[in-house]
């Protein structure tokens, strides 16, 4: 299991990029530690298991915000807009994650398995499926994932121990969230086309000066259907949202590199080191350099 701080985006789009994912056996489990690291706004076609393993997550998705506390979890649909933002400051915020193509249960497309079982839930209307200690069936689900986690991918069998794992947690999970909604998408599937849009400009050209207008070009929109956009999808503005998605840039900047702190504002878009340093501690509650010592400290 691969331990992360933060996750890499595609060039060209706002999918994951997935570190490790390989066709034969499209799957990873990760350990990520976020701390004061909020997962910016993404996507991915993958399936996502998460299980908190101490901390609160904050789950944000077009439908809304759910808060997970240790011991809980859920999974979120493929291709839905989420973002994670870390609440305890009293311990580490951590989190385990299942991540896999559907393909991997369902097989060949088109194949009965496929159409019966996986393609209702992944085509349905859901993008979060919460799961929370104190029911029965829930706690049976998170039991089964933590079991999932514990496989031992050395020894014998374990690709087929671990599908049949997943599927079996998938069946869980479906007969859970049955009956399924049906009708119109939610705005972040595919009516987030757009906004998916939108975010894959800001990720090319967020250290660079942006307006509106452009923002709102990059998806063939006007400038107040983009407002609308935002604000439907993401539940914030463009504005607000290039000005956090910089943010989260310089702190990737500062925990993985020892440039002066004085650039990495400049490089993000941030402007001047006061500006900068102002906002960074509006925002992250500490200075740049208190927050570089933070995080560089823990890989000595």
């Amino acid at each position: 299991m691969n331990t992360i701080r933060g996750i890499e985006l595609c060039t060209g789009s706002r999918e994951e990029l997935l570190p490790g994912f390989a066709r034969d056996f499209p799957y990873i489990a990760t350990r990520a530690e976020l701390d004061d690291y909020l997962v910016p706004w993404h996507w991915h076609k993958t399936v996502e298991l998460f299980y908190v393993e101490s901390g609160s997550l904050e789950y944000h998705t077009p439908g809304g915000r759910v808060v997970f506390g240790a011991g809980s979890g859920g999974m979120v649909n493929r291709d839905v807009l989420h973002m994670t933002k870390p609440l305890c400051r009293t311990q580490k915020n951590i989190q385990l994650l299942h991540i896999f193509d559907p393909s991997l249960l369902g097989g060949e497309p088109g194949s009965r398995i496929e159409q019966k079982y996986i393609v209702p839930l992944t085509a349905s209307r859901i993008e979060l499926i919460p799961l929370f200690p104190g029911s029965a069936v829930q706690d049976a689900i998170l039991q089964r994932m933590l079991q999932a986690f514990a496989l031992n991918s050395q020894e014998f069998g374990y690709e087929a121990r671990l599908r049949a794992a997943l599927t079996e947690l998938w069946l869980m999970l479906l007969k859970l969230a049955r009956p399924l909604p049906t009708g119109k998408e939610p705005p972040g599937r595919g009516g987030g086309e757009a906004v998916k849009a939108m975010l894959a400009f800001i990720h090319e050209h967020y250290p660079e000066k942006l307006s509106v207008r452009q923002l709102a070009a990059a998806a063939c929109l006007s400038e107040r259907a983009c407002y609308r956009a935002f604000a439907g999808c993401l539940h914030t503005s463009p504005v607000e949202y290039l000005k956090a998605f910089r943010m989260q840039a310089a702190c990737r900047m500062l925990a993985q590199g020892n440039a002066p702190i004085t650039e990495i504002g400049q490089a993000c878009g941030l402007g001047s080191s006061s500006y900068f340093g102002r906002l960074f501690r509006e925002c992250m509650g500490c200075t740049p350099s208190q927050y570089r010592r933070k995080w560089q400290d823990r890989d000595t």
